[in-house]
C-alpha cells in the first residue's frame, strides 16, 4: 500500500477535513471502489468501501499520522430488505487528536452476508461485531469468538432482520381477562411519598 506524503503545515496545523481524508484514502489505495454517500440525510461524512479492502482501509485510517483514527466508536448493522445488497455494516470512527468523526459503510448481500473482522485493527470491535452478529446474523470472518453476546445461546434466528417473525403477547384488560382481580379503590389514587434527603 502506497503511503501518500503528509502535507507540511505552514505555521498552525490546518484542520483535517473529510475531503482530505477521502483524498488520502484514494491515493493510498488506488483502484479501491470507494464511493461517497451524499444527500440531505447524511449527518457525518460517509464513504462506502468494499468488504475485501476493509481491513486495509481501516489500518490506514488508524496508522496514518495525519488522520489518526485510533478509536472505533461503534459498529451497527442495517437491514434494507427488500433492497439488494440487503445489509450494511456501519463503522463510526473518531480521531481524538484531529477532533474528527468519519463513517465507513460496507454493503453485503442478503444471502450469506460476510465481512472481515477488524478486531486486529481496533480490539473493541470484538464486542460490537458480536452484537451485530447476534441481531443480524452477519458473519465477521476471522473473529476470535463470534458468539451471541446479548441473546441466549439457544435463541433461534436474528431478531433485527426485517423478515424476523414478531413476537406477540396480548395486553390484559378487564374485557379480555374475566378472572382478573380488580385493584381495591384505595389503590386507585397514590399519595405523594415523603422523602427525606441527605441534605435535610
Amino acid at each position: 500500500m502506497t503511503q501518500p506524503p503528509v502535507a507540511e503545515a505552514a505555521g498552525a496545523t490546518a484542520a483535517l477535513t473529510p475531503e482530505r481524508i477521502e483524498e488520502r484514502l484514494r491515493v493510498a489505495l488506488p483502484g479501491a471502489a470507494i464511493r461517497r454517500q451524499e444527500g440531505p440525510a447524511v449527518r457525518d461524512f460517509t464513504l462506502h468501501v468494499p468488504a475485501n479492502r476493509l481491513v486495509e482501509i481501516c489500518t490506514f485510517l488508524r496508522d496514518d499520522p495525519e488522520l489518526d483514527f485510533a478509536m472505533l466508536s461503534w459498529i451497527a448493522g442495517v437491514d434494507w430488505m427488500p433492497r439488494e445488497p440487503r445489509f450494511e455494516v456501519v463503522y463510526h470512527l473518531l480521531s481524538i487528536s484531529q477532533n474528527q468523526r468519519f463513517v465507513l459503510k460496507v454493503e453485503l448481500p442478503g444471502d450469506n452476508p460476510r465481512v472481515p473482522t477488524v478486531t486486529g485493527v481496533w480490539p473493541t470491535a470484538n464486542w460490537h461485531e458480536r452484537e451485530t452478529y447476534d441481531f443480524y446474523g452477519i458473519e465477521f470472518e476471522g473473529h476470535p469468538n463470534l458468539t451471541r453476546i446479548l441473546l441466549p445461546e439457544d435463541w433461534l434466528g436474528w431478531p433485527l432482520r426485517k423478515d424476523s417473525p414478531l413476537g406477540y403477547q396480548e395486553v390484559s384488560f378487564t374485557h379480555n381477562t374475566p378472572n382478573r382481580i380488580k385493584p381495591a379503590p384505595s389503590l386507585t389514587k397514590l399519595k405523594p411519598k415523603k422523602v427525606k434527603y441527605r441534605a435535610q
